[in-house]
């Protein structure tokens, strides 16, 4: 059975719009595209770099899609696997890419995903993708978020948790923090919420 990871750089305030460059993701106004750039380091490089080595097929929203589609296939030798992965695009508009491989899921995305899991295959990474992610969590889909914190507020874009969430618990499999403040965590699905007392009583 594969997993679906959510793979994402979030602001502690929850927002993963547009942190790698000014022109990204401009949607709703949204003014701070690129502020992941000052807080790069050899930490989270190091990070990535494996991230980016392990077997994976990648899962995307359209319009993540659409911003990699002219990108990553002129960068290659920064990152091989994005091109020999197979792209799962949730999208009811578009049919077709010459970025290849790629497969188009419309309808139920949810039943889609569902369907896929269930495959032999490597693990599905989703990357930015924010409606999407949401309607994974609300069908309880991902079973591992890697985080990448970074140490700002933005106050407004697109965010990783809204309204619609599901309750459920994690376990951290991994963590650190680099130098210029980041924290790198990754959560494992660990069931339901339990509760109880502080009290003692």
């Amino acid at each position: 059975m594969r997993k679906v990871i959510v793979l994402e750089f979030i602001t502690l305030d929850g927002v993963i719009q547009a942190g790698g460059a000014p022109d990204e993701d401009t949607s709703g106004g949204f003014a701070y595209g690129g502020w992941q750039a000052p807080y790069s380091d050899d930490v989270l490089g190091a990070v990535m770099k494996k991230q980016m080595s392990m077997p994976f097929d990648l899962l995307l929203g359209r319009k993540t899609f659409e911003i990699w589609e002219p990108y990553w296939p002129k960068h290659a030798d920064i990152w091989p696997g994005a091109i020999t992965a197979t792209k799962y695009v949730a999208s009811n508009t578009m049919t077709s890419s010459e970025w290849q491989p790629s497969v188009f899921l419309g309808g139920d995305i949810a039943e889609k995903v569902s369907q896929l899991k269930q495959q032999e295959g490597p693990d599905l990474h989703v990357y930015g993708s924010a409606h999407l992610v949401q309607t994974l969590m609300k069908h309880d889909l991902v079973d591992e978020f890697w985080l990448k914190i970074y140490p700002l507020t933005l106050g407004s874009g697109k965010r990783l948790f809204v309204d619609g969430t599901i309750p459920a618990a994690f376990k951290v499999t991994d963590s650190k923090v680099s130098p210029n403040g980041i924290i790198i965590v990754n959560y494992e699905r660990a069931g339901a919420i339990t509760t109880g007392s502080l009290s003692g009583s």
